[in-house]
């Protein structure tokens, strides 16, 4: 079976663990023939848009043939929009059973939809990643974008479509309240973690190994955290004055990421002897992190680490935002209710108290509800 995953909403990097480079490596794993249509624009290894420079037409490191495609003249009008030169005869050349679309937000749906209508027998899926915390946010977004031209986009795929999903509650939502799409046709897909790297990381010695790198003893209560650290989520640094103020020794905070400007000189201040930074990690790093903590902490916005963490069967402790809950498996994760320094400080205490009773059931329900080897199989409408 051929699968064709359109990824043409904004950048595709090779080698990331994000979900469009994770769902097609698996339907690869499971057999499939897959290829890639997507865009010129990466990410650095600063997490920073750039343009790709190397051949349009190439096979990856998972055997998955990708196909860029370059945008529309004028490049500047294009680029905001997503038009694509060449869109079709790629489609044509492609011939998918299988049409898997990574968000529906970009102008060239139409030509999508031209296609799907000469060839009504492909079986088409479309993803959501926007919600209202990190899109709609203001009267021109919400209001032009999102409920007029966005909405008109997935309205003209939706006839095609078997299944529009969100990969968080708040984005199934989105879909049905922002573009007015039938609920029967909406479901949940959630992202997770990459099955093959969390089995590496959570091999024999990986654990003792990076906490001996942190200089961590093993009756330490190691908490990890990080991401991408900035004006958006500041709590971070809380937290951090939070470990430094705890009374309990023996907590450790490890901190992982990229920090912004604007908040480097309160951050570099909340660091100290139980507050360690460790600096950018790669993605398979940051699963050797995961598998060293005690805890993994989440105190500011939805990241796709949230799953990642969940999906390797670590306790967790989250930011509580409406339609994000759906990390919480019942036992696996506690929620951070507030912001502040308090609430931090007694979350991890909770934690710490309940810790045995957290792991046993993050091991023996997150690594199955977040496998992007089962997610794999949902998002065409297997049954995992």
């Amino acid at each position: 079976m051929k699968i064709l995953h359109l990824i043409l909403l904004g950048s595709y990097t090779d080698g990331f663990s994000y979900q469009e480079n994770l769902l097609p490596k698996y339907h690869k794993k499971a057999g499939h023939e897959v290829e890639i249509i997507t865009s010129v624009l990466v990410r650095d290894s600063g997490g920073n848009y750039a343009d790709y420079r190397g051949d349009l037409e190439y096979t990856d490191q998972n055997g998955i043939e990708v196909v860029r495609i370059p945008y529309r003249p004028p490049k500047k009008l294009s680029k905001i929009f997503r038009r694509y030169k060449g869109l079709y005869p790629a489609l044509e050349r492609a011939k998918p059973d299988i049409m898997f679309i990574h968000g529906c937000q970009f102008a060239d749906m139409d030509i999508v939809a031209k296609y799907l209508g000469a060839h009504p027998q492909i079986r088409v899926f479309v993803d959501n990643h926007a919600d209202l915390n990190n899109s709609a946010r203001n009267f021109f977004s919400k209001n032009i974008l999102h409920k007029r031209l966005w909405k008109s986009r997935a309205r003209m795929i939706e006839p095609f479509a078997e299944k529009f999903y969100g990969v968080v509650p708040a984005r199934e939502d989105f879909l049905k309240e922002i573009y007015g799409l039938p609920e029967s046709k909406c479901g949940l897909l959630v992202m997770g973690v990459d099955d093959d790297e969390a089995q590496k990381a959570l091999a024999p010695g990986v654990r003792a190994e990076r906490r001996r790198e942190y200089g961590a003893s093993d009756s330490d209560f190691v908490i990890v955290t990080g991401g991408k650290i900035d004006e958006n989520k500041p709590q971070v640094i809380s937290l951090m004055r939070a470990v430094n103020s705890l009374p309990d020794k023996s907590v450790r905070l490890i901190v992982f990421g990229s920090v912004s400007d604007m908040l480097r000189q309160d951050f570099e201040k909340s660091l100290g002897d139980r507050v360690e930074y460790i600096g950018w990690r790669s993605s398979a790093e940051i699963y050797s992190d995961f598998a060293a903590a005690d805890l993994v902490a989440f105190p500011g916005l939805h990241s796709v680490l949230w799953e990642q963490a969940a999906g390797m069967g670590k306790p967790c402790a989250f930011k509580r935002i409406k339609g994000f809950e759906h990390v919480d498996l019942g036992g696996n994760c506690v929620f951070f209710e507030n912001d502040s320094e308090e609430e931090y400080t007694r979350v991890i205490a909770l934690a710490k108290k309940n810790i045995a009773a957290m792991k046993k059931s993050a091991e023996e329900k997150g690594m199955k509800a977040f496998s992007y080897r089962e997610t794999a199989k949902r998002a065409i409408g297997q049954n995992a």
